[in-house]
């Protein structure tokens, strides 16, 4: 079994073909979407519609949620509230029925996928060893997939300890062991790197591999400005923060 692994695709249309487009030439059997699929970008159901043709599996994001009104915009900055609102208001009924369909949670081939963490699927960023050590000690499957923090990372124990860090691009992991890996964002990195990221599992073989994607950032910096999105929100992506 080979997964494609995805996650916070975040409305960033040029950012999901790019992957896609690699992932297509990768010889995988599926692909999953640890959620975000909106928020922040500009073609939302674009994206929806990519993704729930693509995608075998897809959780659903905090982004996502507050879109459908299941969270409220004051739990969000000013900037991703504003996006927020926007996405909102130019949803399609089918993206927004695509995304009620879908959990924050699932269990796939012995993996465990969660948006954010075991301790809370919806909220928690998995950035510090105690958060990941919390998620690896709730989860009993051998390999723990998370998404929501947007920074691509490999942990896992060494004895006690919660051992690993960031995963750039062309990052191996045997996995003997338990890990948690997070992919990265597809539309908008966060770990310095402004490339798309995207995640290679081989379940059969144990081995993972992370990938980073080149793609036309200033196409989607001008369709955000063309929406009237917020300036902060398209500057970062050419960034990667």
């Amino acid at each position: 079994m080979r997964a494609a692994v995805i996650s916070d695709v975040h409305a960033n249309y040029h950012a999901l073909e790019a992957v896609l487009g690699q992932i297509d030439g990768a010889d995988v059997d599926a692909v999953w979407c640890l959620g975000d699929t909106v928020g922040y970008g500009p073609r939302p159901n674009d994206c929806c519609e990519v993704v729930q043709e693509r995608a075998e599996h897809c959780l659903v994001g905090n982004h996502d949620l507050v879109v459908l009104g299941e969270l409220t915009v004051s739990d969000f900055n000013d900037e991703a509230a504003a996006a927020a609102l926007w996405t909102s208001q130019v949803l399609t009924p089918s993206s927004r029925a695509f995304l009620e369909r879908l959990a924050p949670v699932a269990a796939l081939d012995g993996v465990d996928l969660f948006h954010a963490s075991a301790r809370d699927p919806i909220w928690e960023y998995v950035l510090t060893e105690e958060a990941a050590r919390a998620t690896l000690e709730l989860s009993d499957a051998p390999l723990v997939l998370v998404g929501h923090s947007h920074v691509a990372l490999a942990l896992t124990f060494d004895g006690d300890e919660v051992v690993g860090g960031l995963a750039p691009e062309g990052f191996e992991v045997e996995l003997d062991g338990r890990w948690l890996l997070n992919p990265g964002s597809v539309g908008q990195p966060r770990d310095g790197d402004p490339r798309a990221a995207w995640l290679l599992l081989d379940l059969a073989r144990r081995f993972a591999a992370f990938h980073r994607v080149p793609y036309s950032i200033e196409e989607t910096q001008s369709e955000m400005r063309e929406r009237g999105l917020p300036a902060v929100l398209a500057a970062r992506l050419e960034r990667g923060e």
